[in-house]
Parts: structure tokens; C-alpha cells; sequence
């Protein structure tokens, strides 16, 4: 066995249904974060490297570690941050002043963050991080790339690889990513925002 370990949903596996349903998870979380965790321990066995965390990995690595690496990070992230679908879904106290101070407004984040996501060519991910001043940024992010290579703390991140959405939304990526709003669990960004 090796030293990471495929991560537990913190929620049922029809939890997030309608807007990822059971299925979406079944294949994201148990065949592709899966596989990334069964290579990345392949790649590490025998070598110094299986020393480091996964940010220390990501930041140092190159080639199918770091893609592993990059991959599990940046999925542990993804899938802690969601809860059931709620109404009116927006964040409080000072991750919401932050929003407001460096976006103008949570609607004018959700529309800049959103484009982001719906424009980023190819595969990766779309984050909100906090720079060491604590100030917001939006960032895209190829492939498994990860803001902490940057010096920024990820704070939420939305994934537009195709198999994050395409069975339930097809090519239709600017849909799933405005759905995503509803199954955001702000308490848990709130608390990373908080932990800087």
C-alpha cells in the first residue's frame, strides 16, 4: 500500500444530485482521483520523493508526478468544498468582505469566475485564491497545475476537465459551471480563507 490514499467523500454519493449526479462521482472520484492516487504511489515507490507532501510534490516535482501530485491536490480541494444544493447559496463574514472589497460584489465574482472557468482552453481548473497579502485573485490553472506553484492559498476551485461534467452536461460547460454555486459549502472556503 502506499502512502496516499484515495480521499473519502465527505457526503453521500448522491449528495450533490441534481447538479453532479451519483454517476459524475462514481467515475470522477472512484476511477479518476482513484487512478491518480494508484499511479502517483507506482511513481514514489523506492524514491526520496515519497518523503514530501503533495503541495511539496507539486512544487518540486516535474512529469507524471507532478500530474499525479497536481491531480490529488487539486481533487482533495474540489471535493471537500461541496455540500447538498442550497437556494440563495453565498458565502459570510470575512470571506464574503473579501469578495466584496476585491470583486466590487459576490454577483461580479460569480461572473468573472465563471468565465474564467468557461474559457480556460482545454483541460483544467478555475481557482479563487488569497495572495500572501490576503488580497483575492481568480486564476486559471492547465491540466494539474495548482496556485500554490504561484505562492497563492487555494481557496476554491472548480474543475473543467471534460469528465468532471460531461455526463451530465455534455459540452456544455458554462451550464455546469453556473450550477456549481448551489452545492458550494461556504463554511468550509470560509475556513480556508481564514486559516491564511
Amino acid at each position: 500500500m502506499g502512502k496516499f490514499e484515495l480521499m473519502a467523500l465527505p457526503y453521500a454519493i448522491d449528495a450533490l444530485e441534481p447538479v453532479i449526479s451519483r454517476q459524475t462521482l462514481e467515475f470522477h472520484h472512484g476511477k479518476h482521483l482513484a487512478g491518480y492516487v494508484n499511479n502517483l504511489n507506482g511513481l514514489l515507490e523506492g524514491s526520496p520523493l515519497a518523503e514530501l507532501s503533495l503541495e511539496e510534490l507539486v512544487c518540486k516535482t516535474s512529469g507524471g508526478v507532478l500530474n499525479n501530485a497536481g491531480q490529488i491536490l487539486n481533487h482533495e480541494l474540489y471535493f471537500g468544498q461541496y455540500c447538498a444544493p442550497k437556494d440563495d447559496n453565498a458565502p459570510t463574514g470575512k470571506l464574503a468582505e473579501a469578495i466584496v472589497r476585491d470583486f466590487g460584489s459576490f454577483e461580479v465574482f460569480k461572473e468573472a469566475f465563471q468565465k474564467s472557468g468557461a474559457t480556460l482552453f482545454g483541460s483544467g481548473w478555475v481557482w479563487l485564491s488569497s495572495d500572501k497579502d490576503g488580497k483575492l485573485v481568480i486564476t486559471q490553472e492547465a491540466n494539474a497545475a495548482n496556485p500554490v506553484q504561484k505562492g497563492l492559498k487555494p481557496l476554491l476551485t472548480f474543475d473543467v476537465w471534460e469528465h468532471a461534467y460531461y455526463l451530465d452536461y455534455q459540452n456544455r460547460r458554462p451550464d455546469h459551471l453556473a450550477a456549481l454555486w448551489r452545492i458550494v459549502d461556504w463554511q468550509v472556503i470560509g475556513k480556508r480563507y481564514e486559516l491564511l
